[in-house]
């Protein structure tokens, strides 16, 4: 008689046998002992399904994956599971799409002249403990790394999601970071989009001080690669990206100095004064809104990355034991130290910032705007790989979206973006099996988000916990 299993018990006792991945490579023993769930024929029974699509969620349903995929999905009572299937009671759990998140690095901020540290071996652990079964790095410190590492996950060497490499971030003259190359020209640019392309790059980012000529030069050599563009700006703001052909823009309008009074063509700002402007300005007002509107119209998506501008404000995000421990304790102590200037501002403008922002995306998806979700691990150090994926999520839901509408922004929206609709990004037969299972409904209660217990990424089942007790004193030093 077929035996039912209850998930969270059923993760300690099963055999870590051999695994293979999409194309067919057996895991590494160093992948191999995070694996809970390895077997020809999985069913996940009696789940509740949280689609991805924005539909109602779905309860009694079960779940058959074999091959990397999602063979069947329908309710418990007519689904037929085949024989020799291993199965999985998951009454009173859910079931959710991977999370497919666009504003990911593997570097972290140590604070030192601008210099970022890579977390080649932390981060990839974190974000697919944490759900996220597809990224894409949105800037890269050190794009060989970046490149070696998908490799090393694709070939099932090192555990972590599937990673789309953003190129090394395209930075005119000002540039603070240590790291970062400068352009010099137009030609530069270009230069700077077909050297990466050739390397294995398939996406391109626009930083603070790149000119509109710079800009509008690496668009142009992306586009002629097929590839897509996005861009954290300052000197150029949205509307003249938008013109010059900009797929994407990070942050918001957190970050946009158009309508700071006195901008200069080609110049940025100082971020406390476009910060302060934004307490000041109105969503509602029609520039902003016929900003928004060319933004849709000429399809350029926005990917909100609240959870790194949270950790600006006076004791947010609340403190977790899980984020304090993964950290080494020079991180720790440089995040406290950051966090408690933060609690002694009086007059910050964060807090009136964060909800401007957070009214500007609501406004832009409701105008038919696509937007998208990240985590941007960097800032103060507070919203790390995974942990701060999970709290963008949560933001979205305070920002004004339903959680069945947050869960979509995380993972069906970055899809559509991406070109994986039909792969990633929401759960139905023939999709790729990268599933969450969470202990109870984040449909109802966003926060359950934070409860996965298993993460698959093609259909192998990875332990949550395990993942993230790996790399407890690593953050911040690799």
């Amino acid at each position: 008689m077929r035996r039912l299993f209850v998930i969270g018990v059923c993760l300690l006792l099963l055999p870590l046998i051999s695994a293979h991945i999409q194309n067919g490579g057996a895991l590494s023993q160093e992948v191999r002992e995070f694996v809970g769930v390895d077997a020809p024929v999985v069913a996940l029974a009696h789940a509740r399904v949280i689609d991805g699509t924005g539909a109602p969620a779905r309860d009694d349903q079960t779940i058959i994956v074999s091959g990397g995929k999602v063979q069947t999905l329908g309710p418990s009572a007519s689904v037929k599971i085949p024989e020799g299937a291993k199965v999985f009671d998951l009454t009173g759990r859910s079931v959710l799409p991977g999370l497919v998140l666009m504003h990911e690095h593997m570097f972290y901020p140590t604070g030192r002249l601008a210099i970022f540290n890579e977390m080649g071996w932390s981060f990839p652990r974190l974000s697919l403990a944490c759900g996220v079964t597809s990224l894409r790095t949105a800037g890269s410190v050190e794009p060989y790394t970046d490149l070696n590492l998908k490799r090393m996950i694709d070939a099932g060497r090192a555990p972590g999601p599937k990673m789309h490499v953003t190129g090394p971030y395209l930075d005119g003259a000002g540039s603070f970071a240590t790291q970062f190359h400068v352009l010099r020209d137009a030609d530069d640019a270009r230069r700077m989009v077909n050297q990466w392309a050739d390397e294995g790059a398939t996406s391109f980012k626009a930083y603070m001080y790149i000119t509109r000529a710079e800009l509008g030069a690496a668009a142009e050599a992306a586009h002629r690669r097929g590839f897509k563009i996005t861009g954290h700006l300052c000197a150029v703001g949205f509307r003249e990206a938008a013109a010059l052909g900009i797929d994407n823009l990070e942050h918001g309008i957190a970050v946009d100095t158009e309508f700071l009074p006195g901008k200069r063509p080609d110049v940025c700002p100082p971020q406390a004064e476009t910060v302060s402007n934004l307490t000041k300005l109105d969503i509602a007002s029609a520039p902003v809104q016929e900003m928004i509107r060319d933004l849709v119209a000429r399809k350029v998506a926005v990917t909100s990355t609240l959870a790194v501008f949270e950790a600006f404000l006076p004791d947010r995000p609340p403190l977790q034991q899980r984020v304090l421990d993964a950290m080494t304790a020079d991180a720790r102590t440089a995040y406290l130290s950051s966090r408690a200037r933060a609690a002694e501002r009086k007059d910050s403008p964060w807090p009136a910032a964060l909800k401007k922002e957070m009214q500007f995306e609501l406004a832009f998806a409701r105008a038919g705007g696509l937007l998208m979700a990240g985590t941007d691990p960097t800032g103060n150090g507070g919203a790390l790989a995974g942990f701060g994926s999970q709290r963008e999520v949560e933001l979205l839901v305070e920002a004004g979206f339903t959680p069945l509408e947050a869960v979509r922004i995380a993972t069906a929206n970055a899809a559509e973006f991406l070109g994986e609709s039909d792969s990633v990004g929401t759960i139905a037969a023939g999709r790729q099996a990268d599933l969450i299972v969470v202990r109870g409904d984040p449909s109802a209660n966003i926060a359950d988000i934070e409860k996965i217990e298993v993460v698959f990424k093609d259909g192998v089942g990875y332990d949550s916990a395990k993942l993230i007790e790996s790399v407890r004193g690593s953050v911040g030093w690799r």
